[in-house]
């Protein structure tokens, strides 16, 4: 897929107080990060590291020290994980992006829904683990990823084995990995890839929206809408170690 370039939306995002400009100094500390936003005075971690919520209620206690965190990798325009946001407002929600001209659609989505429970990355996923610390995530989302369809380029793929391993550091012990795809080819390198790995499945199907139980709370993506339109099958698992 061709990525239109918005003109200023570098600059636009580096601004952004959504944004986490040093992802490094919340290693292991997403929690007091999002507590900043909504509470200041209680939080132990310098607002001027942490970029406070706009519009957060300093006096407001919202969220309590063990609210899951959950992450998605590649957020597009930001349908899913600002839904995600509206619908838990007692989970908080990172979403990573590594291109702007993508990312500031979900800026905008998030600053439209004013949510304080969510914030973003601009970055390289192959970096996630100078982001978060171990055993610190409570889910991973994967939505509609880059297939990378050459073999020289399997590992780039985001449900691989390269992957898998860094998803292992940073999910809880009962973390849960959750994959959707319309590339029926990339869904089974995914099934393989979790099966080689040691990786178990909680829940497979290929035909997301006749399911009775996974499609039953599914919240499509802008991709998923568009291809669903076409009649394309989606696949999804629900994974763990």
């Amino acid at each position: 897929m061709r990525l239109r370039n918005v003109r200023g939306s570098r600059e636009v995002v580096a601004q952004n107080p959504y944004v986490v400009r040093e992802p490094e100094e919340c290693r292991g500390r997403w929690r007091e990060v999002f507590r900043v936003g909504l509470s200041a005075a209680a939080a132990e971690v310098p607002a001027d590291k942490c970029r406070a919520f706009p519009g957060a209620d300093a006096s407001a206690e919202v969220l309590l020290p063990s609210f899951p965190l959950y992450l998605e990798i590649g957020v597009g325009k930001g349908k899913f994980l600002c839904t995600m946001a509206k619908r838990q407002p007692q989970a908080c929600f990172v979403g990573i992006e590594k291109y702007s001209s993508v990312l500031i659609r979900a800026l905008r989505k998030a600053e439209e829904e004013e949510l304080v429970n969510v914030r973003f990355l601009r970055m390289e996923a192959e970096e996630i683990q100078k982001a978060f610390g171990e055993n610190e995530v409570d889910k991973i989302y994967l939505n509609f990823s880059d297939p990378w369809p050459k073999d020289r380029h399997a590992k780039r793929r985001l449900p691989s084995r390269e992957f898998l391993e860094r998803f292992d550091r940073i999910l809880k012990e009962d973390g849960r990995l959750e994959f959707k795809t319309d590339n029926r080819t990339l869904f089974e390198f995914a099934l393989a890839q979790l099966k080689e790995t040691g990786w178990r499945t909680e829940a497979v199907t290929r035909h997301l929206h006749e399911d009775p139980e996974l499609g039953k709370h599914n919240i499509m993506t802008e991709y998923e809408e568009r291809f669903s339109a076409k009649g394309s099958a989606i696949c999804k698992y629900i994974a763990f170690r």
